[in-house]
């Protein structure tokens, strides 16, 4: 398993808009670096997310992509 830092800026670059980090317990976050509207928050998106581990959180941070750009598309 890699580094943290070398992970955080993998994750970080795989999906822009998101800082990660590990609590001392060592669970990982993503917290958003901007804000949602109401009706994105209704959507299902989330402003920050929790998993026991990395594969997990980029499980997490892919389905809010995956919401992210469903709402996208419906606005068009």
């Amino acid at each position: 398993m890699g580094d943290f830092a070398d992970l955080k800026a993998l994750i970080e670059a795989a999906y822009p808009g998101w800082q990660v980090w590990r609590s001392d317990a060592g669970r990982w976050y993503a917290t958003r670096t901007g804000d949602l509207t109401d009706a994105q928050l209704q959507a299902g998106l989330a402003m920050t997310l929790a998993s026991d581990d990395e594969p997990g959180l980029r499980a997490l941070l892919a389905d809010q992509a995956a919401k992210k750009a469903g709402k996208e598309d419906a606005a068009e």
